[in-house]
């Protein structure tokens, strides 16, 4: 009971959030312009800083050495959900125009703007370096075989522009997780000044994140919400079937316990809030993309203590 109630808490913390974030978009105190705005400051600025200070302040070298190949457990995993999409769609005859982005948003997951503040709600700031690692498996993924599957339903060519996708896959935060990583290896201290910026300016990950799931939701527009078949089965993808596939991989593997909880619940976070961006630029069906942003996000947030639960088993 202590579990859930804590799981309930860290829940209602982001909730909080998102709903604030919500009402001033609905009050419009944020334009057109402010989620890009708030991105921006969160992926380029906020994360990379908060990666720095977290890593160097709670890892050292050896921690470091047997966290890394445990990559290999979010790889396998989105690429046997990708087969499983591709079979998905098969089966169920999902439209031709859906079915890269369905297959996409199947196996890949949101694991910075809701994965990294849930996490460090539920389990503190130990969590934030196994969050990274998932981070590491999944941006991969997502801006190389996500990104292409989404613009083979555009009707464009189908290409992979390698010098923009190295570009994408090498972004700020992970820039910042291997910065902290030199820099632990090097065993290097960095100035109390700087250490107190990065801390300060890091902080500001987490309430950005959810203000800007809020901005989201609101601009999405409840109203377009539904539940058509393309939308449960990717509903089924996110919640039901990653995670479950994440818990078989790694209940038998020779790892921390809250690595494993992480990856559990990274798994099952919603759907990759690039997904519409990328839609939209390859002419592929953005509106669809939005709609299961909104609507994963909405039900992550019931479904993740459901998950906590699960995961006190390990």
């Amino acid at each position: 009971m202590e579990v859930f109630e804590h799981s309930i808490s860290g829940v209602l913390v982001i909730l909080v959030m998102i709903v604030l974030g919500y009402i001033l978009a609905e009050r419009g105190w944020f334009g057109e312009n402010s989620t890009k705005l708030i991105a921006r400051l969160v992926t380029q600025i906020a994360l990379p800083c908060y990666m720095v200070s977290t890593i160097t302040m709670r890892f050292n070298a050896n921690d470091l050495s047997k966290m890394l190949p445990d990559l290999r457990f979010p790889v396998i995993s989105m690429v046997i959900l990708m087969a499983l999409a591709f079979a998905i769609v098969k089966v169920f005859r999902i439209r031709k125009s859906h079915a890269g982005l369905f297959s996409s948003m199947f196996f890949n997951s949101n694991t910075v703007f809701v994965g990294l503040p849930i996490n460090q709600a539920l389990f503190g700031d130990d969590s934030i370096p196994y969050v990274l690692i998932y981070y590491m498996a999944n941006t991969t993924i997502f801006w190389t075989l996500g990104t292409y599957l989404i613009q083979r339903d555009g009707g464009l060519k189908t290409q992979l522009d390698w010098k923009k996708t190295v570009g994408k896959i090498f972004s700020p935060p992970l820039m910042g997780f291997i910065v902290g990583v030199i820099l632990v290896l090097l065993k290097a201290k960095l100035p109390l000044f700087i250490k107190s910026d990065l801390d300060y300016i890091g902080n500001l990950t987490v309430p950005l994140s959810m203000l800007f799931i809020g901005i989201s939701v609101s601009h999405a527009g409840l109203n377009h919400l539904a539940l058509h078949k393309d939308n449960l089965l990717v509903l089924m993808g996110r919640f039901l079937c990653a995670p479950a596939l994440m818990f078989v991989l790694v209940m038998p593997a020779d790892m921390p316990v809250l690595m494993k909880q992480v990856f559990i619940l990274q798994s099952a976070m919603p759907v990759m809030t690039n997904a519409p961006v990328v839609a939209n630029l390859y002419g592929a069906d953005s509106d669809y993309a939005a709609v299961m942003v909104t609507e994963t996000t909405l039900i992550s947030l019931a479904v993740v203590p459901i998950l906590m639960l699960v995961t006190q088993s390990i």
